[in-house]
């Protein structure tokens, strides 16, 4: 099962981020975490990486919820969103399917919420 949503868009980088951002924010999640894969691992490692940034997208009364139905299901949250430069130089934002991160996890509950998720998010990465 593949474990993520993705698309190829034709924006710049940064453009690409503020329209993930926007998009998100329209189906009710925002940005609580931003992490820049390409300057943690210049710094820490000295390496040369592209671009890549890591947003960590969240939908607070979704989020309750599943804390209420499982204690440890913040393990799997926030939802990422993926902003790439791919190696033939194109720009590509992938969020994780929860759908199929949440397989393992035994909770009739929370079902229908990765489902609800699952559609958010193919709505973001549809609509750029």
């Amino acid at each position: 099962m593949k474990y993520y949503i993705n698309k190829i868009v034709e924006t710049g980088f940064e453009t690409a981020i503020e329209n993930v951002i926007i998009a998100l924010k329209k189906e009710g999640f925002g940005v609580i975490s931003e992490i820049d894969i390409q300057e943690k691992l210049k710094e820490k490692l000295n390496i040369d990486f592209r671009k890549y940034k890591i947003l960590g997208a969240c939908n607070p009364p979704i989020a309750h919820f599943a804390l209420q139905n499982e204690d440890k299901i913040g393990t799997m949250l926030p939802c990422n969103v993926i902003v790439q430069e791919t190696i033939d130089h194109k720009i590509e934002v992938a969020a994780v399917d929860p759908v199929a991160s949440m397989q393992a996890i035994e909770n009739e509950k929370l079902g229908g919420i990765a489902m609800q998720v699952k559609a958010s998010l193919e709505r973001v990465i549809n609509s750029l």
